[in-house]
């Protein structure tokens, strides 16, 4: 019942069907070339480069054939058959990185995260600290999905849609005291912490809305003019006390581990809305309890909780103003299209001996 109200209170941002965009057009918007890098010399355009995945359409094949006619691709090995064959690889889906295998793969200069964060690999050395193997995300490919999920969980709250779901299971034309308690979006501001390509797409479907919207990012690029201000984030203590809603969308690091603590939390606003679709573990969760509890926050909207999965006996499940996901907001067909057409590009890239796009700063972990 839920799922149905979600989908029905967002269903007016994007089309339901979208035509397949043009991949090269959609890879080039998508990718980064702040750190890029070429991850392999071509001398002979008739080397031949071997690329190991999880899985791949035909289609994809068919097409990576004909645009890089050199690129061998290797598809659905078990974990046992990838070491066994892994000085074949000179790329692989990171997957396969482990340090077994990267002790084994003699050849190998790429590899690529299925995902845009990499925290997971921030402390596996043998990965970081090898200047050789160019490492390359997922940076944007997610964002339109989450950015949608991001609002739907917070119309679910605003709209007190979960009443509204209890009562239609019930069979109950209920408004009980629920319409007391709506708010609208329209003049209310969002704070976006970590304008890059996810927060960036929140921040633009949150100006749809007409909210006034304001931001924090670690780099010098120039925010959207949908974003009316942007700092840095030493700022972010300084920006909390003007936001009604703060959506997380910062990289997991040393930096923002634990970032939205006591001391944030007692900057916001009374009855702060929280969505945290970054990383669970970028907020400190008892005292994200505390201001549920304390009403300092109205409700808290987490596709991503710490620990991870929530256990079954958490408080947070109990919580009547929290709603929980399970690490689901990049689900989507325009996700699958957006990151088959950037690895699509990449392998290009990477069998043509260009410089390959989204490359991640192993020393500021994003």
């Amino acid at each position: 019942m839920k799922k149905a109200l979600l989908a029905l209170a967002f269903s007016s941002i994007l089309p339901l069907a979208q035509a397949e965009p043009d991949s090269q057009a959609l890879a080039e918007e998508l990718g980064s070339l702040r750190n890029a890098t070429v991850a392999i010399e071509i001398a002979d355009p008739k080397q031949e480069i071997t690329y190991f995945t999880d899985s791949i359409s035909d289609k994809e094949k068919a097409e990576l054939a004909r645009i890089a006619p050199n690129l061998r691709i290797v598809t659905g090995l078990a974990q046992k058959e990838a070491l066994a064959r892994a000085e074949e690889a000179h790329g692989i889906d990171a997957g396969y990185a482990t340090r077994a295998f990267l002790e084994k793969a003699t050849n190998l200069t790429w590899v690529q995260v299925m995902s845009a964060g990499v925290d997971r690999y921030i402390s596996f050395a043998p990965l970081m600290e090898n200047d050789d193997i160019v490492l390359t995300n997922y940076r944007a490919v997610h964002g339109p999905a989450i950015a949608d999920h991001s609002m739907a969980m917070l119309l679910f709250q605003t709209r007190n849609l979960g009443f509204y779901a209890d009562e239609q299971q019930k069979g109950r034309w209920s408004r009980g005291e629920a319409d007391k308690e709506a708010i609208a979006l329209e003049g209310k501001t969002m704070l976006v912490v970590g304008v890059g390509g996810i927060g960036t797409e929140i921040a633009k479907r949150a100006h749809g809305f007409g909210m006034r919207v304001i931001g924090t990012r670690r780099s010098d690029t120039p925010s959207p003019d949908f974003i009316e201000k942007t700092g840095k984030p030493e700022d972010l203590l300084a920006f909390l006390p003007e936001a009604d809603v703060v959506a997380l969308a910062v990289p997991l690091t040393p930096e923002t581990e634990n970032l939205i603590d006591e001391k944030a939390f007692a900057a916001m606003k009374q009855g702060t809305y929280l969505i945290n679709i970054a990383r669970g573990q970028v907020v400190n969760t008892d005292a994200m309890l505390a201001a549920l509890k304390s009403g300092k926050l109205a409700a808290a909207c987490l596709d991503v909780t710490d620990p991870e999965p929530l256990p079954k006996d958490h408080p947070l499940w109990s919580q009547p103003n929290v709603i929980i996901t399970p690490h689901v907001a990049s689900r989507s067909e325009v996700t699958n299209q957006r990151r088959a057409a950037l690895l699509r590009e990449n392998l290009r890239r990477f069998a043509s001996g260009e410089p390959l796009l989204n490359v991640v700063d192993k020393k500021l972990g994003y």
